[in-house]
């Protein structure tokens, strides 16, 4: 019981927030800003145009620098449309009773037992239309496939100039050379990103940026994961008869609690590190937790 009764109170202790209306000590509004400038010399008066945050940095590391992170964006709209394509054809250009010998090929001219070739199978480019057009649920399906496509390109586009800025930012800033970047490790990255911002200001927040707020930032998101499992605040531990408690967390459930929490219209953060100010209002809170 009176274990029972100091997990009650740690728990109680740990969902209470502060009553107050300003912003964390390390000024919410002002990281809101952060922007990380990079300059063609050593004088701060000509800077490039690129905003980058540590998570951008850190993740661009991570995917082994622009040739990489470009390569892999292209397979994957190649990976969606081969996916979408093969899926099409097998549904509609492919004769399955001749594949699975439920029915000859030729009555008359072909013997009984003749081996079945998988061009045998496929059935002509004009049949294989037809079957297409008679069928409206695949062309929707189709159609709203070729939207989610394009949705992708147009991000992956996007994407692609702040890829850009961010190998600027190695070449220029931290001396980095795109060749060179896989053999570098994060810690080294990092050293650099703290010498260039104690020797020229390239972020606005009040104090000196440190290792401990670059980690902050880049996990931000998984931290506030990890403790709200562990002090069961999300809903995937269950206890099943005969087995005991078990924990479930599907890709599916997951994604859903993170557009939920933190990249969705009601999510809590406004960004990668920041919440939004009214999250952090006494007031508002009871509002914002019926509407969540």
């Amino acid at each position: 019981m009176a274990e029972q009764g100091e997990e009650d109170r740690e728990y109680r202790e740990y969902r209470r927030l502060e009553d107050c209306e300003e912003d964390s000590p390390l000024g919410e509004e002002e990281e809101e800003q952060l922007l990380l400038h990079v300059t063609e010399g050593p004088t701060v008066h000509h800077p490039l145009q690129v905003s980058l945050t540590p998570p951008h940095i850190y993740h661009f590391h991570q995917r082994n620098g622009f040739a990489c992170v470009v390569l892999s964006d292209v397979l994957e709209l190649v990976q969606f449309l081969f996916v979408v394509t093969f899926s099409t054809f097998l549904l509609c250009c492919v004769d399955y009773d001749v594949l699975f010998a439920t029915r000859p090929l030729n009555h008359s001219h072909v013997p009984e037992h003749t081996k079945v070739t998988l061009p045998d199978a496929v059935l002509p480019a004009p049949q294989c239309a037809r079957r297409l057009r008679g069928s409206g649920w695949l062309l929707f399906l189709l159609v709203l496939a070729g939207a989610v496509w394009l949705c992708r390109l147009v991000t992956a586009l996007r994407r692609l100039v702040g890829y850009w800025e961010i190998r600027s930012f190695y070449i220029r800033a931290l001396g980095i050379p795109a060749e060179e970047l896989c053999n570098h490790s994060w810690q080294s990255v990092q050293a650099r990103l703290l010498a260039l911002q104690r020797r020229q200001p390239l972020c606005v927040p009040r104090r000196e940026l440190t290792e401990l707020d670059i980690h902050h930032r880049i996990l931000r998101f998984r931290n506030y994961t990890v403790a709200m499992v562990n002090k069961s605040l999300l809903p995937v531990r269950f206890r099943l008869p005969l087995l005991g408690p078990v924990v479930f967390l599907t890709r599916g459930l997951q994604f859903n609690l993170e557009l939920l929490l933190f990249r969705g219209p009601a999510a809590l953060f406004q960004n990668t590190w920041s919440l939004r100010p009214q999250v952090k209002r006494a007031g508002a809170r009871r509002a914002l937790a019926r509407g969540l």
